[in-house]
């Protein structure tokens, strides 16, 4: 199970070039409502090691957050996940929709 913390737009613009599938969280450190999808995330990537999971935290890196939001044109919130496909996002969700079970039924 790959997990992979990014900060820089240059990095999340390579994952895009070279992965075909994989996942996105965007994570606040303050949010007890983060916390727990954070969790959902993580022991969904546990279970399936087929996907590489990536996060930013939305503290560090404001400016990669910003730009996801734009590039997708998607409204930013935290906590958010996506399952990006080809370039393109397939999927995705915040809050307390972010569970484990979720992840697998958008992502299998």
């Amino acid at each position: 199970m790959p997990l992979k913390q990014i900060y820089e737009e240059s990095e999340f613009k390579l994952i895009l070039e070279k992965e075909s599938a994989f996942l996105l969280f965007k994570h606040s450190l303050t949010c007890p409502i983060s916390r727990g999808a954070f969790d959902q995330f993580t022991a969904y990537l546990e279970e399936h090691n087929e996907i590489n999971g990536y996060y930013l935290t939305v503290q560090d890196s404001r400016p990669l957050s910003n730009f996801i939001a734009n590039h997708f044109a998607i409204k930013h919130e935290s906590p958010q996940i996506f399952y990006i496909k080809s370039g393109e996002v397939k999927w995705h969700t915040s809050h307390g929709e972010i569970t484990k079970e979720t992840i697998e039924k958008f992502t299998l």
